[in-house]
């Protein structure tokens, strides 16, 4: 798996190096290597930055873990702008927004905050009597968040009214016994304040004119949301602070992803159906696997051109990738009963170009015959060379089969992903590439590698310092034998070269 920017492969310095092959393990030898490697570059033209990236760079801290935070349900029928309010409550357009009922159609978890104090805001699907096939699994899914809140915040169109559905929302919170907050939305002005006072008789107490979609009253909302909520969540919080780390389910539409986050949750967490593009915004799931907890994320399927989707597709495209640069490392689901598509791998790209971790599931692998198997093995060595080193699972979604293999491959990638190379050992490795095979000679001129570090972490990345260009068709060479050497299976590399002159020849 290949992902190079600005990746230098060149021919290292002549400084010496240790005598027994593996003599930089001896920690007292290697800060003497590194002593004896940086001595060099004295006389050059190095940055502050340049020093700081010799000097060795701090690991990122891990995230401090928190008490589980209170939870604030979103819920009402369809289309009554209960996606526009979590907007306007969050002061960012997360949620996909769209003039047409059923655009939201999971319990979408965000951050949120107010007046000092953090929260989680679930956004839910509309809830409506009656409601059949993937409006049923919908209205539970609103259901379940009901049971989670700590506050429900029920919207209702002030502009229609109350209407049967929202009478039998009534009676459903009534039985929950939670805190509930009247939001007559769509009051843009003064002259609709009337039809919010009519919502009186829903017998919920005061409703709050608000408009969603401008601002107004919102902020009298969250005072009055802030005013009955607890300090910490009596349901455990919705998604846990910091901690597990953060898995992103990506992949094609209809795939099998959001089978495979309710197979692991073992519980319906998320609408299924057969109609591609059901699950539109990313859905966060706790999840148990192998002894130790993750955070799994159910993304949208990226479609072949994100910029000729529309509405609420183009949206949920975008959430898609705001989920990948949250996560940490992504499995990506490959339908095996389907030839390995172009998009396939422009996904499988894209999850490399992001700097994540990478694991590669098979899905619906029970179901494959002898032949298929066969052609299948024959695409994957072909289409997908540059990922070998990906880990790689066979499972199936629908039925369980081996999802517990995907505990080891993600550790495998993570472990990578994390990993750290000492600086006398990377310098010994490119100075046998130099030695082996040198940088050809180039206006009377060969370039040197002078000194090379690792600048940081996940994805790891490098930085070679060096005396002249390097060619694009050498540069392939560190990255290579990195791999050769330290594995990095599962993850990006990315080594940047940077060109410094001695110090009086400009």
């Amino acid at each position: 798996m290949a992902m190079t920017t600005d990746i230098p492969g060149a021919p290292l310095n002549t400084t010496p190096e240790p005598t027994e092959p593996n003599g930089t393990d001896d920690p007292a030898l290697a800060e003497g290597v590194e002593r004896v490697l940086r001595a060099g570059l004295e006389d050059f033209d190095l940055t502050p930055e340049d020093r700081a990236l010799i000097d060795g760079f701090q690991p990122e801290d891990d995230e401090v873990v928190t008490g589980p935070l209170p939870i604030v349900a979103i819920v009402g029928r369809p289309n009554v702008g209960k996606s526009t309010f979590v907007n306007r409550v969050l002061r960012r357009r997360e949620a996909v927004v769209e003039d047409t009922p059923g655009v939201t159609r999971d319990r979408v978890a965000y951050d949120a905050e107010w007046s000092g104090r953090r929260f989680t805001l679930l956004d839910t699907g509309g809830w409506e009597i009656g409601a059949e096939g993937i409006n049923l699994r919908v209205a539970e899914q609103a259901e379940v968040a009901i049971d989670m809140a700590d506050v429900v915040v029920f919207v209702v169109d002030a502009i229609v009214g109350a209407t049967d559905d929202d009478e039998a929302v009534v009676k459903l919170l009534r039985r929950s016994g939670k805190p509930v907050i009247l939001v007559a939305n769509k009051v843009d002005d003064q002259r609709f304040e009337p039809d919010a006072a009519a919502l009186w008789n829903l017998g919920l107490g005061m409703p709050y004119p608000v408009s969603s979609l401008h601002g107004r009253g919102s902020g009298d909302v969250s005072d009055a949301v802030l005013d009955v909520m607890p300090a910490v969540s009596a349901s455990g919080g919705a998604v846990a602070e910091g901690g597990p780390r953060r898995v992103a389910l990506i992949g094609r539409p209809n795939v099998g992803k959001s089978s495979m986050l309710n197979q692991l949750a073992g519980e319906e967490r998320v609408v299924v159906d057969n109609v591609a593009g059901t699950t539109r915004d990313p859905v966060d799931e706790i999840i148990e696997l192998g002894g130790r907890q993750w955070r799994f994320v159910d993304t949208a399927g990226i479609r072949r051109r994100v910029h000729q989707t529309k509405g609420a597709d183009f949206y949920a495209s975008l959430r898609t990738r705001a989920a990948l640069e949250k996560a940490e490392v992504a499995v990506v689901l490959i339908d095996t009963h389907e030839p390995i598509a172009e998009q396939d791998l422009r996904i499988i790209t894209r999850v490399v170009e992001s700097g994540r971790a990478l694991v590669i599931a098979y899905n619906k692998w029970d179901l494959l015959d002898e032949e298929r198997r066969f052609y299948l093995e024959r695409e994957i060595g072909r289409d997908l060379v540059q990922v070998t080193r990906a880990p790689r699972v066979n499972i199936s979604a629908l039925t369980g089969r081996h999802v517990d293999r995907l505990t080891p491959a993600l550790d495998t990638a993570l472990n990578s992903w994390d990993s750290r190379v000492p600086t006398s050992r990377l310098n010994s490795v490119l100075g046998e590439i130099a030695s082996s095979h040198p940088h050809p000679v180039r206006g009377g001129k060969q370039p040197r590698i002078l000194f090379a570090t690792q600048a940081s972490t996940r994805p790891p990345r490098f930085v070679i310092f060096a005396s002249g260009f390097i060619e694009a068709g050498y540069r392939r060479s560190p990255e290579r034998r990195l791999r050769e050497e330290f594995g990095f299976e599962g993850t990006p590399i990315e080594i940047s070269v940077r060109v410094r002159e001695k110090r009086g020849r400009r």
